[in-house]
């Protein structure tokens, strides 16, 4: 994808044109990640992890940030969890948790987009602008509502397991795959320890 970037200067702000979305440092903004989301996708396309910090900073482009929310679920397996989830906050992120959900039968179920959509509507009226980092295509009716009252709506998302329908209903997307050098933190590969003999 091709971005035209026009700035326009005037006396209190300075106004960026992104291919048809505007964005100027009086615009209030709010940014919702879907952590599982973007974590599982960082992994299994690039052996990486995302740079949430960096993605919480381009996101709202020096606009004035109302909320930010990251949305995960408790894993069974908790290692690391308390560190990882401790980063997030420190990082400038309110934090919303849920156990992961185990039925009977071994099925597993983990997934915030209920509570996600619930808050992008909830914050709407204080919000100019919505960022949401995920590619998941349930989204695509709560984009369209957004932008139905007026909101612009971007997403940030891995272009290869994205929903189309999700990209195109937004006003802008934003490839993490595209920019990996900015967004993504690669895994190095810990060397194997063998007993001594």
């Amino acid at each position: 994808m091709v971005r035209l970037h026009i700035y326009f200067l005037s006396k209190t702000s300075e106004v960026h044109y992104y291919m048809g979305v505007i964005k100027h440092s009086d615009q209030r903004v709010g940014v919702l990640i879907d952590v599982q989301n973007l974590y599982h996708s960082a992994k299994n396309l690039y052996n990486a992890r995302v740079n949430f910090k960096e993605l919480l900073e381009s996101a709202t482009a020096g606009r004035r940030l109302v909320r930010a929310f990251v949305y995960v679920v408790k894993s069974e397996i908790p290692a690391g969890e308390a560190s990882f989830f401790e980063a997030l906050e420190k990082s400038g992120f309110e934090l919303k948790t849920k156990d992961l959900q185990v039925f009977p039968g071994g099925a597993k179920k983990a997934d915030w987009d209920v509570g996600m959509a619930v808050d992008a509507i909830r914050l709407s009226p204080s919000l100019d602008a919505i960022v949401l980092a995920t590619g998941d295509g349930d989204f695509v009716p709560l984009v369209e509502y957004l932008k139905n009252i007026g909101k612009q709506v971007e997403v940030i998302a891995f272009g290869k397991s994205s929903s189309q329908k999700l990209k195109d209903a937004a006003d802008e997307f934003v490839d993490i795959g595209e920019h990996s050098d900015q967004f993504l933190l690669h895994i190095r590969k810990r060397a194997k320890r063998y007993p001594s003999q």
